[in-house]
């Protein structure tokens, strides 16, 4: 499992500018079983993504297709971890 850090590297006006393409970028990746959560950071400096690949180049492969990404609005964070312990409700992020 990995958490994807995103910082923003220009005005909040251009990442607004392509928004809209990031959301169906980030919608394809649920759909897909990619993204298991994800969200603004409180400021709004970036976002926070929750992730499961086979491995960080597989992540890597599809976060270089995020607009985000592609225009070069992002820095990206990658950091792999294996979750052992979790609430009830988020039992089925354990890896067997």
């Amino acid at each position: 499992m990995f958490v994807v850090s995103l910082h923003y590297v220009c005005e909040i006006q251009e990442v607004e500018q392509h928004l809209e393409d990031h959301v169906a970028f980030l919608d394809r990746e649920y759909a897909n079983g990619t993204f298991l959560a994800s969200g603004r950071k409180n400021p709004r400096t970036g976002g926070v993504i929750l992730a499961r690949a086979e491995s960080q180049t597989q992540l890597e492969s599809i976060l270089a297709q995020d607009p985000f990404y592609q225009h070069g609005l992002a820095e990206y964070e990658i950091t792999e971890f294996v979750p052992t312990r979790t609430s009830a409700e988020l039992r089925c992020l354990l890896e067997a």
